[in-house]
């Protein structure tokens, strides 16, 4: 029985053979990649690598969009029994300066000359990497470094190396051990660097068999593979479950492309962050705004229509004839083309997982049929640990925990995780492992509860959930979210705990903000200047009046203001899957804070910008406080 990764892919190319394995949009047509051809590229990069004094000891990194290049590099560095490690392609330089030193990287594969222009940048700061490999030669003729080498240069050297020791790729494929490390993967990183963790191929190949056991896909399915490969739950999807199942990957031309070419496709499965399934709603809700009158009735009935289904499933009830056939008209006359113009008209089943996904969304897609569930994990459970069974779906939990998988709660309240996924720790860093780990049980730092039907209840990050003056307990995410349904909120951070009521600072989506203004004939300049209109903040204003409507009193938003940069990863502000990291945030933004709980209505702010050509310039802005109730008590600073 295969153990590893590059063995299951020796097992897949032996039972499909010509079959195709991997499609890539390439010049706007889709190439093809039989499963003889992908384990063909393999083997010439892996021994390639070797022929240039990879060992088993050794970590190879890649960076770049989702190719099948960086599957072949992966694959290769596994198969020579070395470690991967994926580096998110937006990363800045001092990121990847913090990643490449800390996991000993001696192979760097990269996609591109921005890529290559980074490596360039820090190369003197890296100690260890002997070459940098890339795959795409556009713009790179002229780079004469001796540490650069072209990806097929790679692959010769390996065929070069196989007349010589024929037989090897197979010996060391062989020799792999289920408990070898697989990859290192960077954790979220929201309370400080990223760390490290040691997944083996067991871990990820048992997590993969639980999830195929529950929603078994087959060979003839399609997947594409747009999230950065970087990320656990592609890791999950593009490797563990591929090559296990053998199904068709499928490569967009450009991220810019990504939902483009997964219309073309029609995927059987996805799996996507929320920020994606938030995207989505946030471009139905505003194409359905500028629609005809017509149009935008029958949608509205349709999702009424949709939203009483949806309730009913949720309530494991038997729809009603008269309901079944309304909702076959709205499917007919509504949801079906909504469905097809994402995409997601042939999905078996999507999943959302990464972070907490609000109940609005939820609703929203099983309103219009997509049978979404949750999946709850982390990077350190290879991915997933919890997820809702098909027909068991309840929005406000993540499901039942996948088979293997025990799940308890501490006496603090902290969720506990125990299965064969669970990783072996984190790279050179024995005292975080330590806390993560013990006696085997996996401590999640996330707060929740089982409900009465065994599903798991996920609160918050533990240390995020707060209690308000009167007592209440309450999630910043829970608010943030139902916020973040709206088209118009891009982004939320919400304050309470210690203070005496809740407040939000609010950064707006500036494309669908920005189509609203112009078809209100408003006029602006820049985000700073769309987000201080006052047209703007009635118009968010209504959004935190809906979200408020059915929250805790305690928990109401009282004032809020529109932030005048949008919170970004490269400062620090968001990790590289969009999360917040609230305690940087609460640092930054100490002024703002302080301001919101003040008896000001507005706040003047000075920030110093950066241009692309390294230019600054000191931006000086005026932000408004909006209140939302003339009850609300205020405590000067």
């Amino acid at each position: 029985m295969a153990e590893t990764f590059p063995q299951l892919l020796i097992e897949r190319a032996k039972e499909f053979g010509d079959r195709t394995a991997l499609r890539e949009k390439y010049h706007g047509i889709w190439q093809s990649t039989s499963w003889n051809e992908y384990l063909e590229h393999v083997r010439y990069f892996c021994l390639g690598l070797v022929s240039l004094g990879l060992t088993k000891e050794d970590t190879v990194a890649i960076i770049g969009d989702n190719r099948p290049e960086w599957i072949y590099a992966e694959l290769a560095a596994q198969a020579a029994g070395a470690k991967s490690i994926g580096i998110y392609q937006d990363a800045v330089v001092r990121e990847m300066i913090y990643i490449i030193t800390t996991a000993q990287v001696k192979f760097i594969v990269v996609e591109d000359q921005e890529q290559v222009d980074k490596i360039l940048e820090m190369w003197d700061e890296l100690e260890g990497v002997i070459k940098v490999i890339y795959y795409d030669p556009k713009g790179l003729r002229n780079y004469t470094e001796e540490f650069l080498m072209f990806f097929p240069e790679v692959e010769e050297l390996g065929r070069q190396f196989e007349k010589e020791h024929p037989g090897y790729f197979e010996e060391c494929v062989a020799k792999g051990r289920g408990d070898d490390i697989a990859i290192l993967s960077t954790t979220s990183g929201t309370t400080g660097n990223p760390k490290l963790a040691m997944i083996s191929h067991k871990n990820l190949i048992s997590m993969g068999r639980n999830l195929m056991q529950i929603d078994p896909l087959e060979a003839e399915d399609r997947f594409v593979s747009f999230l950065p490969m970087a990320w656990i739950g592609e890791q999950m999807m593009s490797f563990a479950c591929s090559l296990q199942k053998g199904f068709v990957l499928h490569f967009p031309e450009e991220p810019e492309t990504a939902l483009a070419n997964i219309r073309e496709i029609g995927p059987h499965a996805m799996f996507s962050p929320p920020r994606i399934w938030e995207n989505l709603v946030s471009q139905v809700l505003v194409k359905m705004e500028d629609s005809t009158r017509l149009k935008r009735a029958c949608y509205n009935w349709a999702m009424k229509v949709g939203y009483e289904m949806a309730d009913t499933r949720f309530r494991k009830e038997t729809p009603s004839f008269g309901l079944k056939v309304k909702y076959f008209v709205a499917d007919w006359l509504v949801f079906q083309h909504i469905k097809d113009h994402l995409g997601l008209r042939h999905l078996k089943r999507a999943y959302t997982g990464g972070a907490a996904l609000g109940p609005d969304v939820f609703r929203f897609f099983h309103a219009l049929g997509v049978n979404l569930k949750q999946i709850y994990g982390q990077t350190e459970a290879s991915g997933i640990s919890v997820l809702h069974r098909d027909g068991d779906v309840k929005f406000q939990t993540v499901g039942t925990p996948v088979p293997g998988t025990q799940v308890r709660i501490a006496e603090n309240g902290e969720i506990l995780l125990k299965s064969d996924a669970i990783f072996q720790g984190y790279f050179n860093n024995p005292e975080a492992t330590a806390e993560a780990l013990e006696d085997g049980w996996l401590h999640s730092g996330d707060a929740g509860y089982f409900d009465e039907d065994g599903h798991l209840v996920v609160i918050d990050r533990a240390k995020d959930v707060m209690t308000l003056h009167d007592g209440t307990k309450f999630s910043p995410q829970f608010i943030e979210n139902k916020l973040k349904f709206s088209p118009y909120v891009k982004e939320a951070v919400v304050f309470g705990g210690d203070w005496p009521f809740v407040t939000a600072m609010i950064n707006i989506d500036m494309e669908n903000t920005g189509k609203w203004a112009e078809n209100h004939q408003i006029a602006y300049t820049t985000y700073t200047d769309l987000a201080q209109k006052p047209e703007v903040y009635a118009l968010v204003r209504e959004q935190v009046e809906r979200a408020n409507a059915d929250l805790p009193e305690a928990a109401r938003i009282r004032r809020f203001l529109l932030l005048h940069k949008e919170l970004d990863a490269d400062d620090a502000e968001l990790t590289r899957t969009r999360k917040v990291r609230r305690r940087f945030i609460a640092q930054r933004y100490d002024d703002i804070i302080s301001a919101l709980y003040s008896q000001n209505d507005y706040l003047d702010v000075e920030t110093t910008i950066t241009y692309q050509d390294g230019r600054t310039a000191v931006i000086q802005t005026r932000l408004r406080i909006e209140t939302l109730s003339e009850e609300t008590e205020k405590t000067p600073v």
